[in-house]
């Protein structure tokens, strides 16, 4: 069973639509415990950083969620569930985040560029990735967000966009896989990652 993780930060309903493309075994959860009965999680999110982490701790979520992704359970983080994977934030002030992936969490800063970032921008592979299969590098996906990921552990990053710079968009290692852009919002090639993200894990 795949689980969507409802720890009250939004667009439940679009990410579930997408994985129902693919598989029924999926379900929208609010207990904590439900995470160790799943084969696969997907923290989705929209909103800020602090206020995710508090709802997470708040309700239980942080060492289950910690505990399925350390003993590389399969797990899907989307935009604001992208950035809480990170050791930190910047937003409103500093805030610690799950910190299974090493970085931070900072806010665009080129006064030139529109912000949020939102719309479409080409995205390029650093390295192969199963969840990525089938998709080429250099392929455009949708983005809305203000902060992004620095000082990122190497080895965690995936695929990077420019933004005022490069910036890592897509992070993870095994069974986890993260990213800044919505799949669900990025027509076939995102439907193609939860298309692959859903395979991997039921088999």
């Amino acid at each position: 069973m795949i689980s969507i993780i409802d720890y009250g930060m939004g667009n439940l309903r679009s990410v579930a639509k997408a994985v129902e493309l693919f598989t029924k075994d999926v379900q929208i959860i609010r207990d904590p415990d439900e995470i160790r009965k799943s084969s696969a999680i997907i923290i989705p999110g929209d909103g800020a950083f602090p206020a995710a982490m508090k709802n997470l701790s708040s309700g239980g979520w942080i060492e289950p969620l910690r505990e399925h992704i350390e003993s590389d359970g399969y797990c899907l983080g989307i935009c604001l569930g992208f950035q809480i994977l990170f050791s930190s934030s910047e937003e409103f002030s500093y805030n610690e985040g799950l910190d299974v992936i090493k970085g931070r969490v900072v806010r665009f800063s080129d006064s030139s560029l529109k912000v949020p970032h939102m719309g479409w921008n080409r995205v390029d592979f650093n390295s192969e990735n199963k969840f990525l299969k089938g998709i080429d590098s250099g392929t455009y996906f949708y983005f809305i967000h203000s902060f992004y990921p620095v000082d990122v552990d190497s080895s965690s990053v995936i695929a990077t966009a420019d933004y005022c710079g490069r910036f890592t968009c897509v992070a993870g290692h095994g069974n986890l896989i993260a990213s800044q852009f919505h799949p669900e919002k990025s027509h076939e090639a995102g439907l193609k990652i939860i298309k692959n993200f859903v395979e991997e894990s039921c088999r």
